[in-house]
């Protein structure tokens, strides 16, 4: 029972009639409302009429549902010291009060404003932003941005050949970077989301265009906005591998998705891998490192066996994320004629060509870390290697194939090996010396 009580000092001297008549119209209403909701309606308009001042209280305005779920009314009244009941009408001194008495499922109503709680709006606001940015992280791809920040981080760290080297001038380059190659990652992989709308209907629903959180026009404009930033941000730089390493990555993104004639490669299975090849192991591998060796060291341009050996063990990497992607994607990519790996050979068999690339790419590296003459490296480098290489074999062992959440799942887990590679790489190659003035790598 919610009370709702409006009570004024009545003037004196105002006359009895219209006392009598204020009340008469109430009853009217709170009766019609009780005994029949849907004809109390032309009882509202007579609320215009005089009422003493003391009754007279902010408008509140009755909807539908207010005379829907009104019930059980019961109405106390005292006018002029006599108290009035709603069925026997009898009239008793009293203290002078309206009180107002409801049983129903109403919250109670703030008579002073429109709005019950002044804190609303800003809540509101808040949900509205906190609901755009969950949509802008869907949208961005958080596991691939990730995946950038961290390679660019750890290509960087080949670039240093002693700790002097890092310094604010490093610092700086590497932001520099990575800013540009979140906005150019945004730009690719929401490209794709934009030609995948229906594709993602059925393969992945909670993303924000295939969820209709983001229209086209928005999508459209978050991708073209992100590739003005990233090349905005290279010309501002002003360094010419971290350029090119956007441009290419630009064109084989756009190859990649875009359904136009001759294009749109992520049809064709090879094709398509070799796109991913080509971005995550060799343009992120050789033009992220010349843009810290040549452009924020200025120091000639070299390959080193470090480079040289994280672009070979990242290319096993890109191959399995390429083959990978696509196994839970393999109902919408059949019915859309998507030709991936998946579709012509069976989710089954390129899983297991997946895992096994994995574990012979983490010999390899056990065996390099094997050969380091730093002890707590070897140490390290073997261990952590073996470890993953462990875990990657337990859970595929376990793995259901035939649950799409569970392939989901580990696919998630593939790109934590990833990011998980990209802290051991250093540590397998601190053996190596590059020979540049006599400084010993790391």
């Amino acid at each position: 029972m919610a009370p709702f009580v409006c009570a004024r000092d009545e003037q004196k001297g105002e006359k009895d009639s219209t006392w009598r008549s204020a009340v008469a119209r109430s009853f009217g209403f709170l009766r019609a409302l009780r005994d029949s909701p849907r004809s109390a309606g032309r009882w509202i308009r007579f609320f215009s009429g005089p009422f003493p001042s003391f009754l007279a209280v902010p408008h509140v305005v009755l909807d539908e549902y207010l005379i829907r779920k009104t019930s059980n009314i019961t109405v106390g009244c005292s006018v002029e010291g006599h108290k009035w009941g709603p069925v026997n009408h009898i009239f008793g001194h009293n203290d002078r009060k309206l009180v107002h008495t409801r049983t129903n499922e109403l919250s109670h109503l703030n008579a002073t404003s429109r709005h019950p709680s002044g804190s609303k709006p800003e809540a509101s606001m808040w949900k509205s932003a906190l609901t755009s940015l969950n949509a802008f992280y869907r949208f961005s791809r958080p596991h691939t941005v990730i995946g950038t920040i961290m390679s660019i981080i750890s290509v960087s760290l080949l670039a240093v050949e002693s700790l002097t080297d890092i310094s604010p001038s490093f610092l700086t380059g590497l932001l520099e970077a990575v800013i540009a190659a979140l906005f150019m990652n945004i730009y690719i992989v929401g490209l794709n989301q934009v030609y995948d709308i229906e594709i993602d209907k059925v393969n992945k629903p909670n993303l924000p265009l295939a969820s209709g959180e983001y229209s086209l026009r928005t999508g459209v404009a978050v991708i073209l906005t992100s590739a003005a930033m990233s090349f905005g941000v290279a010309w501002v730089v002003g360094s010419l591998p971290l350029f090119w390493a956007l441009f290419i990555s630009f064109i084989l993104g756009t190859a990649y998705s875009v359904n136009l004639p001759f294009l749109r490669w992520k049809r064709f299975a090879v094709v398509a891998a070799v796109c991913i090849l080509a971005v995550r192991a060799v343009v992120v591998q050789l033009a992220f490192f010349l843009h810290m060796q040549t452009f924020v060291f200025r120091r000639s341009v070299s390959f080193s066996r470090p480079l040289i050996f994280a672009t070979a063990f990242m290319s096993f990497f890109s191959v399995v994320i390429a083959l990978f992607k696509d196994i839970p994607d393999i109902e919408g990519d059949r019915i859309y004629g998507i030709r991936s790996f998946s579709v012509r050979l069976g989710q089954k068999r390129v899983f297991w060509i997946c895992v096994y690339l994995l574990e012979m790419a983490y010999s390899v590296a056990m065996v390099i870390g094997a050969t380091s003459s730093c002890l707590w490296s070897k140490f390290v480098t073997v261990l952590g290697h073996a470890v993953l290489a462990s875990i990657l074999w337990k859970r595929a062992r376990s793995l259901d194939l035939m649950s799409k959440a569970a392939i989901t799942s580990f696919y998630m887990f593939i790109w934590k090996l990833f990011y998980a590679e990209y802290l051991l790489i250093p540590l397998v190659l601190w053996r190596f010396t590059v020979l540049n003035g006599g400084k010993r790598f790391m």
